[in-house]
Formats: C-alpha cells, sequence, structure tokens
C-alpha cells in the first residue's frame, strides 16, 4: 500500500506549513508530512516555501524572534507530526535568493533531526543534488530523495539520484508512468510523487504504476481514495 504524504500538512484544509496544518494531516488519515525549510539570519530552522514572507521580507534577512506568528521552526513541526513520517525539503536551489552553497541547512537539519532520535521518521529531499549529497556524506543512515523538475530528463535525473545513493526520486505527477517507475523500482529505489488531488488520478498512479507515495493537499481524498476501492 502506497503512503499519503500531505503537501505542506492538510494544505487545503489549513493555511500551508503550519503546526494546524501538520496535526490536521493526522486527523485526516496521512501517513505522514511534506514541508519546506529555510534558514532565518539568526540560522533558525524556519517552515516556509517561499524565500519571502507575504508582507515581502527575506527570510534569510529576518531572525526568529521576528517572524510572523504562525510560522514555525523545524522542531515545533516535528513535534506535530508526531506518530508520521516527515519529508524535510531542504530549499537550496542556484535560482533562489537565499541559495548557501555551504550547505548550512544540511548541516543544522541532520544535527537536529539526530537529536530529537528521529531519524526512523525522516526523509530529506531537495532539488539541489549538493544538499542531499551532502546529508549523505554526514549521516549515511538518513533516507534521502531527489525531487525531479518535469524539465528534467526523467531519466537523467534518476541516474543521479542513483549514482548519490539516494533511496528516492520525487518526480512531479505528470511525467509519472509505470516504465518510469519500474526503472526506479529495479535500481531499489522509491517512487514519492507529488502534487495529486484528483482521486482517480491518486488510485492511477498506485493501482497501476505502484508509486510508493502520494503527496497531496488534501490527504482526506487521497485516503477515501485508496481505501475505499
Amino acid at each position: 500500500m502506497a503512503d499519503i504524504w500531505a503537501h505542506r500538512g492538510a494544505s487545503r484544509a489549513k493555511p500551508e506549513n503550519t503546526v494546524d496544518a501538520f496535526r490536521e494531516a493526522k486527523a485526516l488519515g496521512a501517513d505522514g508530512v511534506e514541508l519546506d525549510v529555510r534558514r532565518s539570519r539568526d540560522r533558525g530552522l524556519v517552515i516556509h516555501h517561499d524565500a519571502t514572507l507575504p508582507d515581502g521580507r527575506a527570510i534569510v534577512e529576518t531572525d526568529v524572534a521576528d517572524l510572523p506568528p504562525g510560522v514555525p521552526l523545524l522542531d515545533a513541526a516535528l513535534d506535530a507530526c508526531d506518530g508520521m513520517s516527515v519529508n524535510i525539503e531542504i530549499k537550496n536551489v542556484e535560482v533562489d535568493s537565499d541559495h548557501d552553497p555551504s550547505e548550512y541547512l544540511a548541516d543544522a537539519v541532520v544535527g537536529l533531526v539526530r537529536d530529537l532520535g528521529l531519524v526512523a521518521s525522516v526523509l530529506v529531499s531537495s532539488f539541489s543534488l549538493a544538499t542531499i549529497d551532502r546529508v549523505r556524506r554526514l549521516a549515511p543512515e538518513f533516507a534521502t530523495g531527489y525531487l525531479a523538475s518535469p524539465r528534467w530528463n526523467q531519466i537523467d535525473a534518476l541516474q543521479r539520484a542513483i549514482d548519490g545513493g539516494h533511496g528516492a526520486f520525487h518526480p512531479m505527477d505528470p511525467v509519472v508512468n509505470a516504465e518510469l517507475v519500474q526503472r526506479c523500482h529495479d535500481a531499489g529505489v522509491k517512487v514519492n510523487t507529488w502534487t495529486v488531488d484528483d482521486p482517480d488520478r491518486i488510485r492511477w498512479l498506485v493501482d497501476e504504476c505502484g508509486v510508493d507515495a502520494v503527496i497531496t493537499n488534501v490527504p482526506d481524498v487521497a485516503r477515501t481514495a485508496l481505501d475505499g476501492r
């Protein structure tokens, strides 16, 4: 049975990437949560998708104490996800304004997850191969996943994941088919696809393609789609 991971928490029901969204995901039947982490000016691990806050301030230029209410740090997010798996996406691609070639976030995420004793329930993913490669070097016991843009050649991207020793490949839903999933599974790589909200598509990805997890904004819809078939 494929897992259901709530995209930024139950982001259709609650504000995305918030403690409320993570708790709601569990209540709606999610097996796990996908969330995004960036760094603040004072090196806090901030849960937020975009590099800027709604008021336009760059997170990397904002201290934790000055974040808006409702924007959590990673430790609080992990606490809210108790009992679920957590896919921590590290935001650190070169086109982002807060790109950090030192890979501080990889080091900090590994350190926090280890300190909290949550290695077994966490997967670290990124569009940045350098970031997840850094996680693998620091902590080979961590599960890691390579996020693939739909603009890339998926076979080439998969090979990069395999070469890096990453156990999961995260393609966007429209590029997924049974052949791609079989290639991944033949290489011992799991397939976790994003972001899928249509129940028929969810069933097709699981039943016909064999994906290992679907990442969705509506975990309740996904749960009904899979449990009711």
